[in-house]
C-alpha cells in the first residue's frame, strides 16, 4: 500500500514511523527544509558571533507522554542522553514554590506529586490541605467534569495562593490559556496522567522532561534516520516538497506541488490545522465529506507562545527551569517560565548564559513583549540581559476552550489528519502530536 504523509513535524514523522513498521510504503513531503513543524531547531549567534542552536519555542515533556517516549526509544534515542528528568518542580528564584523533595523523587505517583505539595515552600498548611482535598476529589470523580466548565471555575474553591503560584501556570503552560478561558475538562486529562497516572520508559509520571539537545534532532531527525536504516527500500522523505493539490481519483489520492504529481492508495495529512483547511478547501469539489472537516478545522481559533531567548555572561540558574512570578503590573511581566540552556546542554560552550524565557497565550509585537521580559528577567533574576533570539508564534497552539469540537481524524475515505488539533484528551502538546500521527498510521493501515 502506498502511503504518503504530507508534512515532517512530530505528528508526520510519528505517522510514518508507525506506518513503515506495519510494512506500508512510506514517502514524507515537507515543504519546508528542516524537520520538526513548530517544534524544530533554529541558528541564530550570540553577541560574540559564536553560532548557536536554538528552538522555535522551549518546550517540556512529562514521564506520563508515553506514546512519544515509546516512539523516540522505537528510533533508537538514548533517553538519559537527550532529555533531562526533573522531580515535579515549580520553584521560584527565592527558592519557594512546589518543589518534590528528594526522599520523595522515588515514589510513585500520586504520592511523589502529594509530596510535592505537602512540602511547598511559601506555603500554608491550609492551603496545601485544600489542594490535596481537590486532587483527592478530582480522583474521585474520574477527572471528569461538565464540559462547559473552565479551570477557573473548577478551581474557584482553591486558596488564591494555590491558584497563583500553581494552576495558573500549570494551566497556561499545558493549555495555552488563562485558567478563565481554558477547558476544565482537558486540564483535568492533563492532571489526571502527570499527577495519578503511570509514568513511561522509566520516568515518573509527574517528571519534568526538558530537552538538552534541539527539537529537530530530539525526535524528528531521529526518525528520518532510522527510516532510512530500517525502511529504506520502501521509505522517502522530500524535503522542500510543498503539497499544493488533492484530487480524488479512482479510490485514490493524485498529490501535486513542488516536483510532485503523483497517486497513493492513503495520505495522512499532518500540516498544521490552517494548512490542512486552506487546502483541502481549495480542492473539496462536491466532496462533502472533505468540505466538512476543511470547515471544522477553519472554524479554530489560535493562540501565540512567546519564547525570547538572552544571553548574560555567567548567569546559571539554581535550577534549570524557575517559574517567574506575577506582578501587580501583569503587563510588565509576561514571562511564565525561564530555562537555563547552559545547564541542559552542559558540554555545549555556546549554551553558557543563555536563558530561554517563554511567554505563553502571549499578546503583542516581538519588540515590545521582548523589552518587557528583558526587564522582567533582570528585575527577578538580578542578571543585564542582551537579546539572541526572540520567536514569536502566532498560531502555536488551538484554544483549549470549554465544549470545543475538534476535527477528527478521518477526512475522507483513505485521506486522515494528524496533528495535535485533531480530535483527542490532550491539549496542543508533542504528546497529542504524536499519538494522532500514531493512531493515523493505524487507520490507514485499516
Amino acid at each position: 500500500m502506498k502511503l504518503a504523509v504530507v508534512g515532517a513535524g512530530w505528528a508526520g514523522m510519528a505517522a510514518a514511523v508507525e506506518a513503515a513498521s506495519l510494512g506500508l510504503d512510506v514517502t514524507v513531503f515537507e515543504a519546508t527544509r528542516t524537520l520538526g513543524g513548530r517544534a524544530r531547531a533554529l541558528t541564530t549567534e550570540k553577541p560574540d558571533g559564536t553560532p548557536i542552536t536554538l528552538d522555535n519555542g522551549q518546550h517540556i515533556l512529562i514521564g506520563a507522554y508515553s506514546e512519544t517516549l515509546a516512539l523516540m526509544q522505537r528510533v533508537g534515542l538514548n533517553l538519559p542522553q537527550v532529555l533531562m528528568a526533573l522531580p515535579l518542580s515549580l520553584p521560584y528564584p527565592d527558592g519557594t514554590g512546589l518543589q518534590t523533595p528528594a526522599w520523595a523523587t522515588r515514589w510513585p505517583a500520586p504520592l511523589d506529586a502529594l509530596a510535592a505539595i505537602a512540602t511547598a515552600r511559601g506555603w500554608r498548611w491550609g492551603e496545601r490541605l485544600a489542594l490535596i482535598r481537590a486532587s483527592l476529589g478530582w480522583q474521585l470523580a474520574g477527572f471528569r467534569c461538565t464540559p462547559t466548565l473552565t479551570v477557573e471555575e473548577l478551581c474557584e474553591s482553591l486558596p488564591d495562593r494555590v491558584v497563583q503560584e500553581l494552576i495558573e501556570p500549570l494551566c497556561v503552560s499545558a493549555l495555552n490559556l488563562p485558567s478563565a478561558h481554558a477547558s476544565a475538562a482537558v486540564f483535568l486529562n492533563v492532571m489526571r496522567d502527570a499527577l495519578f497516572g503511570r509514568g513511561a520508559a522509566g520516568f515518573n509520571a509527574s517528571s519534568l522532561l526538558l530537552p538538552r539537545t534541539d527539537l529537530t534532532s530530539l525526535f524528528p531527525a531521529a526518525a528520518a534516520h532510522w527510516l532510512q536504516s530500517h525502511h529504506g527500500e520502501t521509505t522517502r522523505l522530500r524535503t522542500g516538497a510543498r503539497i499544493t493539490g488533492l484530487l480524488a481519483h479512482a479510490g485514490r489520492w493524485q498529490l501535486t506541488g513542488d516536483g510532485v504529481d503523483e497517486a497513493f492508495d492513503r495520505v495522512i495529512w499532518a500540516t498544521p490545522a490552517s494548512v490542512a483547511a486552506q487546502t483541502l478547501l481549495a480542492h473539496a469539489d462536491d466532496n462533502e465529506a472533505l468540505a466538512s472537516w476543511a470547515l471544522s478545522a477553519h472554524a479554530l481559533e489560535f493562540t501565540a507562545i512567546t519564547t525570547v531567548y538572552a544571553h548574560a555572561a555567567g548567569a546559571r540558574l539554581p535550577a534549570p527551569m524557575l517559574a517567574l512570578r506575577a506582578e501587580p503590573h501583569a503587563h510588565a511581566a509576561p514571562a511564565q517560565f525561564v530555562f537555563d540552556r547552559g545547564q541542559l546542554s552542559p558540554t555545549d560552550a555556546a549554551a553558557q548564559g543563555v536563558l530561554a524565557f517563554v511567554v505563553s497565550a502571549s499578546n503583542g509585537e516581538r519588540d515590545d513583549l521582548q523589552a518587557r521580559v528583558l526587564q522582567q528577567g533582570e528585575r527577578q533574576l538580578g542578571w543585564p540581559l542582551q537579546p539572541l533570539l526572540s520567536v514569536v508564534e502566532k498560531r502555536a497552539t488551538f484554544a483549549c476552550t470549554p465544549s470545543l469540537e475538534r476535527p477528527g481524524a478521518v477526512m475522507a475515505p483513505g485521506l486522515y489528519a494528524a496533528g495535535d488539533y485533531v480530535q483527542g484528551p490532550y491539549p496542543a502538546t508533542l504528546e497529542g502530536a504524536v499519538r494522532s500521527g500514531v493512531a493515523a498510521a493505524r487507520l490507514a493501515n485499516a
